[in-house]
């Protein structure tokens, strides 16, 4: 086992550690993965300049322009030239207990770590606060900068992007599905990639239930609306802050979750019931991609 678990470790750095990059300076620096000739993919949270620096595993350096940005499903793809080999992307089935190994660039060069995946359909907050779902846990030791970093099968071919830290020793990757797929290569191409929004933001439970209390209203489950973005489909439907919605569509709403799922079902229209002071109200709201 010793000898087969070193050959294919062997053969994962051999395979893709050429593909997996440092992007950015400093402390703000993040990971890279090469899926073309001349594209890479990254977390669109450690994009934060429309041109990039990008160090290769042999220590070359380049610019990469950011060519297309998902905020909300957290990718962002760059393009370059002489960026080295791209991974090949993994058919493998993944289930629990499935070997992995990640490949992220440090200071030093390539980092191989190996694990197993732990769950699947795990789901974490994006840089713009929309839950996404459907995501790859693994045990994979991973440094700090690691996001944007390779997951990889045994044969070392791509099997998602990881993303961000789950607790102590888990650590979370969007799968590199046929969905993915096809979302970098309309980031490739220029294309915005947009979804319905409702564009308000929400404040925490205890704040909403803070403020009920201190003006003597009536505690109740709900969305507190902290702020409305100016000409918004909330903003035209006339929600305003401190608005407390509490239904959409007739489903009650306790987590912002229930909200997101509701908008990400694709409805055109939808039926926000708030309480605005004890008034209770219900608004038609005209949603739009955005």
């Amino acid at each position: 086992m010793l000898e087969e678990l070193t050959s294919a470790a062997r053969t994962v750095a051999d395979t893709a550690g050429a593909s997996v990059v440092r992007l950015g300076r400093g402390r703000a620096s993040a990971c890279a993965v090469v899926v073309s000739d001349r594209h890479l993919v990254a977390n669109a949270h450690s994009v934060h300049h429309e041109t990039m620096l990008v160090r290769t595993s042999d220590g070359r350096q380049t610019e990469a322009s950011v060519v297309g940005v998902d905020h909300d499903g957290d990718l962002a793809v760059l393009e370059a030239e002489n960026l080295g080999p791209s991974v090949a992307f993994s058919d493998t089935e993944v289930v629990l207990g499935t070997p992995v190994f990640a490949i992220a660039v440090a200071g030093t060069g390539p980092r191989l770590t190996m694990g197993l995946v732990s769950s699947l359909g795990a789901g974490f907050r994006g840089p713009r606060g929309r839950r996404i779902k459907g995501t790859i846990e693994h045990t994979a030791p991973l440094a700090p900068g690691s996001s944007g970093s390779a997951l990889l099968d045994v044969e070392g071919r791509l099997l998602g992007i990881n993303t961000s830290q789950l607790g102590r020793g888990f650590y979370i990757a969007l799968p590199a599905d046929e969905a993915f797929r096809e979302l970098l290569r309309r980031l490739a191409v220029g294309e915005r990639v947009e979804r319905p929004r409702l564009g308000i933001a929400i404040a925490p439970p205890w704040v909403s239930h803070r403020m009920r209390a201190a003006v003597g209203l009536p505690q109740r489950d709900g969305l507190l609306i902290r702020e409305v973005e100016a000409d918004s489909p909330a903003a035209e439907a006339g929600l305003a802050v401190g608005d407390l919605l509490v239904a959409v569509d007739d489903r009650a709403l306790a987590d912002p979750d229930d909200l997101a799922d509701v908008i990400d079902a694709g409805p055109e229209r939808l039926e926000v019931t708030l309480l605005r002071g004890e008034t209770e109200m219900t608004l038609p709201v005209q949603l739009r991609a955005g």
